[in-house]
């Protein structure tokens, strides 16, 4: 068989196939989801950490020094997700995808937004400043974002036998992505009206006089979300 008719009948079967699907209220894994049609219908919050202009930093320092910020900032994010009962997902160069569930997802990944923001400011930037003269002097300026958002996720398992992995499909996922990217000085964690609604005050206010941590927002990159929260409060770790 060519490679052409063996893609083609691939394809075919995928169509065809009726989704095996069950409702999920735990985290998934790769091993408890078919290849062949397996499906799990999951209430979710994702959470998408992504270092901001590191292709830049690519092309104007030393990879080697490059690798160790991306190095740096991923292992914070994601022990900090780990820490607020989050599950790591994937890792797409310079970002880290996180995935909640449960009865307090929304505030647990919203405070991890906060927290991550907190690592970047004072662990991540200025050690690496400290030992790399040319990343304080440079044009790149160090900045990151963290989009949080939460849907009705579909979870299906793509690929082919023994290089597949779990596919998150769905609102969430597309939206925390796409709110991550966004560059905007002094802002570095923005969520959904979504995911403000309904997590903890303890997330929402600050200090005896209750200040708001976020602050509302116009957003008009995805069709049928127009209002988002951001932030630039930095919760501190203990």
């Amino acid at each position: 068989m060519s490679l052409k008719q063996d893609l083609e009948l691939a394809v075919n079967g995928t169509l065809s196939r009726t989704w095996s699907g069950r409702d999920g209220t735990t985290f998934p894994t790769t091993d408890k989801v078919a290849l062949a049609g397996g499906a799990v219908n999951l209430s979710a919050t994702i959470l998408y950490a992504d270092l901001a202009d590191s292709t830049e930093l690519a092309m104007t320092h030393d990879r080697r020094v490059a690798a160790k910020l991306y190095k740096s900032f991923l292992l914070c994010s994601s022990k900090i997700i780990r820490s607020n009962s989050g599950h790591i997902r994937s890792f797409d160069g310079d970002r880290v995808m996180g995935v909640f569930v449960g009865s307090t997802k929304n505030t647990t990944a919203a405070k991890c937004a906060l927290q991550i923001n907190w690592a970047f400011l004072n662990i991540v930037k200025p050690k690496l400043e400290a030992r790399y003269a040319s990343l304080k002097a440079g044009n790149w300026t160090f900045a990151h974002c963290v989009g949080v958002d939460t849907s009705q996720i579909l979870v299906v398992r793509s690929g082919i036998r023994d290089n597949n992995d779990l596919v998150w499909v769905g609102r969430a996922p597309n939206v925390a992505a796409k709110l991550s990217a966004i560059r905007v000085r002094k802002y570095h964690s923005y969520i959904t009206k979504a995911v403000h609604s309904s997590m903890s005050d303890e997330v929402k206010y600050v200090g005896k006089e209750k200040t708001a941590i976020w602050q509302a927002c116009k957003w008009n990159k995805v069709v049928g979300i127009e209002d988002v929260y951001r932030s630039s409060h930095a919760w501190p770790l203990t």
